[in-house]
């Protein structure tokens, strides 16, 4: 039997269901919905990468002043075991026949090929990875050092072989520890160096030249990290480019720690 519109039709005993025309369904966004959503996420990446990236350069600060707290309390391990003598910087020695370059960091067997062990102040043993400054990408200062970017008082507390002073300093000599830097950021021209040196001439190493070869990187945010003799660590912004060599030597994004030897000398 036809029906009319409007009428129902059963759907089993005693139920009906009204008939109904199916409507058209929409779904997805506009063009001017989806450009307005670009632009929020576009400045939302706007506000938050370069956070991202503060963050991240601050966690490799972090890292950094931690390695070199690290460095610091070694160094302090040494000069109770050695008379309180602070570890030379350097050194070259003959052991069971080969000449080895010996340094504070790591020393360099010249064996074939060349081996490398952690240096003189670990006494050998230890992880020698903290040696390298998560911020520093470049050349080390000795070219078969697998891990660089940190360098190391020479011109007062290490002395090395050469140096018009050889053998190291004492603890009992640093009249401030709180003030005389021991190990840093260290970063030449020419990549890394492992041996920090003070801008003007003094005892330790009065015959040096070169002096902008021992500056220090400032590449935590334009500040260099330093370790000082009490074992305190400290990011420092000042930057100094004058030295007995010139100053026109010094690369960017380097330079001394003080105008004068104050942050570096025993006094």
């Amino acid at each position: 039997m036809q029906r009319g519109p409007g009428e129902t039709k059963p759907d089993g005993p005693g139920r009906c269901i009204r008939s109904q025309a199916r409507q058209p369904s929409s779904a997805g966004f506009s063009l001017v919905e989806l450009l307005v959503v670009m632009v929020i996420l576009g400045i939302l990446a706007g506000i938050l990468l370069p956070a991202l990236a503060r963050s991240r350069q601050l966690g490799k600060r972090t890292q950094c002043l931690s390695q070199l707290r690290q460095l610091a309390v070694a160094a302090q391990m040494y000069t109770d075991t050695y008379a309180g003598f602070f570890p030379p910087a350097y050194s070259y020695e003959v052991r069971e026949g080969l000449p080895c370059a010996v340094a504070w960091d790591l020393t360099t067997v010249m064996s074939d090929p060349p081996r490398v062990v952690p240096g003189t102040l670990w006494e050998g043993q230890g992880n020698p990875q903290i040696q390298q400054c998560p911020e520093y990408r470049g050349p080390a200062n000795w070219a078969v050092d697998p891990y660089t970017g940190y360098n190391y008082n020479t011109s007062y507390l290490g002395h090395g072989q050469f140096e018009s002073v050889p053998e190291p300093a004492r603890l009992a000599a640093v009249k401030q520890p709180a003030a005389t830097a021991m190990f840093g950021d260290g970063q030449y021209a020419g990549g890394a160096n492992k041996f920090m040196r003070a801008p003007w001439p003094n005892p330790g190493d009065a015959e040096f030249r070169g002096r902008w070869a021992g500056t220090q990187g400032y590449r935590h945010a334009n500040r260099s990290n330093t370790a000082f003799v009490d074992g305190h660590v400290e990011s420092l912004q000042r930057r100094f480019i004058e030295n007995q060599d010139g100053a026109l030597m010094v690369a960017p994004g380097t330079g001394f720690l003080s105008p004068d030897n104050s942050l570096y000398d025993l006094e």
